[in-house]
């Protein structure tokens, strides 16, 4: 097949892309460039690609990769696939397309073996199922479902779709802990080099008179010494708590206890909880959307909700649908946490003195709000339950999102008090044995 040398403008950066296209004839190579959501400023005919001696095309060589594909590498891929299917390119050819546009890794390996897989006779789902690194389950069902409803560039828009909400809500939660993640970290250095520098040098001073010393001023010297002498815990604590919550994740026990604490802590508990449910009911019901069994969906749902509250949640509510219940009344009725021990230890160390009694008020909380009852069982009345899935979803999303900007702006003055009773307490503690001084010698 002719190769075609194009220069183009890509719609969406406004970058200029260089590449190669195959296809039939001039008029088609540009149809499949426009589809790929590119301007052509130039094309012509390339030399044909080398075949070896039994005349068949070489085939592109793998690199070597190490982990999976990112997330937003994959959500550009679904929709540029999604753009070539609804232009009508067969399946093979749009993949082929974009298997030579990415840069060499894991996406553009799997992407190479599922060509190999489909030329060798097997289906678009049951390729991508052998690339497990880049394609999940819940991704691999909905092309399943898509190819058996015969509607694959419906379920790819709609795929592109669910990825890129999911996509633009992690940024905006991010994108809000980078404010505070800084200061905090500024903040510490700076203390720290106060402590090690600036205030030694007023303990010689302080010394040299050796008069008694203000208890704030001692508290300060004090806290200063303990930073010099173990300076190296400053890092480590933050780093040993971690290794110590990964360890006690690795027991399912612990696991579910971590999790109940992120769901119920102070106002990030909050954003925990609806950031799970926003996920999880726009997955299911994109999956329902699909095609897909209610089972499977819910199964689906269970990996990739991220927590083992609602993973049993979601699994109670499947043996439910088995026995011939409804999704309303067992999504309601196995929402309320047990008592975990784990999850009152976190409680007792995160807030002394008064965690444990918090959580003793606070656990039984369901972690499933009427609102999603109430609007799921409309939707299995109705009929619409994917509908009002999505509704779900949109809803927590602007909870989400306003949640999110709510507790940016608190922390911004929380973190300039911070900041100024810190340095406000160093200047008092340094100055008043100075004024003590003087006083003395006048």
């Amino acid at each position: 097949m002719p190769t075609y040398l194009f220069e183009a403008i890509d719609a969406a950066t406004g970058r200029e892309i260089k590449d190669t296209v195959e296809a039939p004839t001039e008029a088609e190579a540009q149809a499949t460039i426009r589809a790929m959501g590119y301007m052509v400023t130039k094309l012509k005919a390339g030399k044909a690609k080398a075949k070896t001696a039994a005349g068949v095309k070489k085939k592109p060589g793998r690199t070597f990769a190490i982990g999976g594909v990112k997330t937003k590498d994959l959500t550009l891929f679904t929709r540029q696939l999604s753009i070539l299917q609804d232009a009508g390119l067969p399946i093979l050819r749009s993949l082929k397309v974009l298997a030579d546009m990415q840069q060499p890794g894991r996406l553009k390996n799997s992407l190479l073996d599922v060509c190999d897989e489909i030329e060798g006779g097997t289906t678009l789902s049951e390729a991508m199922s052998k690339s497990p690194k880049a394609f999940n389950r819940l991704y691999c069902n909905m092309i399943r479902a898509g190819e058996a409803g015969g509607a694959l560039e419906v379920i790819l828009r709609r795929l592109a779709e669910f990825m890129e909400r999911s996509q633009s809500l992690k940024r905006k939660v991010k994108g809000a802990m980078v404010y505070p993640i800084v200061v905090v970290s500024v903040a510490v250095g700076i203390l720290t080099f106060i402590m090690l520098k600036i205030v030694p040098q007023f303990k010689k001073i302080f010394d040299d008179f050796g008069s008694e010393l203000p208890p704030m001023t001692q508290i300060l010297i004090d806290t200063s010494n303990w930073v010099a002498n173990y300076w190296f815990l400053i890092p480590a604590i933050p780093f040993g708590i971690n290794l110590v919550i990964k360890g006690i994740k690795m027991i399912p026990y612990g696991r579910m206890g971590w999790d109940l604490f992120t769901l119920k802590a102070p106002i990030f508990g909050q954003l925990v909880e609806k950031n799970i449910m926003s996920r999880s009911t726009r997955t299911l019901g994109t999956l329902l959307a699909s095609g897909v069994p209610i089972l499977e969906a819910l199964n689906i749902t269970k990996e990739t909700c991220g927590n083992m509250m609602f993973e049993k949640l979601f699994q109670k509510v499947s043996d439910s649908i088995r026995d011939g219940n409804a999704i309303a009344k067992p999504l309601k009725e196995f929402s309320v946490p047990p008592f975990n021990f784990v999850s009152w230890l976190f409680w007792t160390a995160f807030f002394p003195g008064i965690g444990a009694l918090l959580y003793l008020t606070k656990y039984k909380k369901r972690v499933v709000d009427d609102l999603v009852v109430n609007m799921v069982d409309v939707g299995e009345e109705s009929g619409e339950l994917d509908t009002m899935l999505y509704k779900v979803s949109d809803t927590y999303d602007e909870e989400v999102a306003v949640l999110t900007e709510s507790l940016t702006s608190l922390m911004e003055p929380l973190l300039i008090i911070f900041l100024g009773g810190a340095v406000g307490f160093i200047v008092i503690a340094l100055f008043l044995p100075l004024i003590k001084l003087i006083q003395d010698l006048s």
